[in-house]
């Protein structure tokens, strides 16, 4: 069944509601604690988590949700085939800490191991991403009306996107077999989103990530024109074992020869 435009609009609503209930606690005034993973959590990520998981079932009953905080963050689906709800409630708890501006809400619905429907929205920046398939992507800046977006074509001097706090050793031999290109450094999924507007070429991540850190932008970035791929040249799949993503590299241009740029011996 296909999913309305009417559910994504939806979508987009419940992110910014989210998002103001993470902005309540920004700026140092939220709590944090370690989890098994010694990754950070904050009272902004479960308020935010409460909220979508609330409001986020009633919109397709009986499609179930798994969030990052949700009990079943590291038992997958069940069946990868099925539809369900894949969100990170708050997307760089890292830069929200560090109060870079640079954190989202991430909702992604899933169907048959790919992402149908995705929207980011950094809420701290107003800014939103949305994409739904067989429709097309969209920015959208604070109250202004929503704008198309689409991928570019790869040429000349190339603007790569790197994490802030993850770029693993990939990521510099990829730059050194690149003429002068430009290096962008963001948090969270808004490096995605950069590829999916236009503006950058590549975004390399070359350590660990769990699919609820790329759902919602890998919908993005596909309905914009681009793909998120595993260095072997699959699209990314999802349903995976403890929600475990490798490697992955975005780009904007599918004639791209990226594999060139981290074959081994490459010149």
């Amino acid at each position: 069944m296909e999913v309305s435009n009417t559910i994504l609009l939806e979508c987009c609503r419940l992110a910014h509601e989210a998002g103001q209930r993470i902005m309540k606690f920004y700026g140092g005034n939220a709590s944090v604690v370690l989890k098994k993973d010694a990754s950070p959590l904050t009272e902004a990520d479960a308020a935010s988590h409460n909220y979508l998981a609330e409001h986020l079932l009633p919109l397709l009953p009986g499609v179930p949700l798994i969030s990052e905080e949700s009990e079943e963050s590291h038992k997958g689906p069940g069946d990868a085939n099925s539809r369900y709800w894949l969100i990170d409630p708050l997307d760089g708890t890292k830069e929200f800490i560090k109060a870079t501006n640079e954190f989202t809400v991430n909702i992604a619905l899933m169907e048959g191991g790919r992402t149908v429907l995705g929207v980011v929205y950094a809420p701290a920046l107003n800014l939103s991403y949305y994409g739904l398939r067989n429709a097309g992507a969209w920015r959208q800046s604070g109250g202004e009306p929503p704008v198309p977006i689409s991928t570019r074509r790869a040429e000349g001097n190339l603007s790569v996107v790197a994490s802030k706090d993850h770029a693993g050793p990939l990521v510099q031999t990829m730059l050194s077999r690149l003429d002068q290109p430009t290096l962008k450094s963001m948090g969270s999924s808004l490096k995605f989103c950069l590829v999916a507007e236009g503006k950058a070429d590549i975004y390399l991540r070359d350590l660990p990530t769990m699919e609820w850190d790329t759902a919602a932008a890998q919908c993005v970035v596909e309905c914009a024109g681009g793909g998120v791929y595993t260095l072997d040249g699959r699209p990314l799949a999802y349903g995976k074992p403890e929600l475990r993503n490798p490697a992955i590299i975005t780009t904007g241009d599918a004639r791209l020869d990226w594999p060139a740029l981290l074959r081994e011996g490459a010149a």
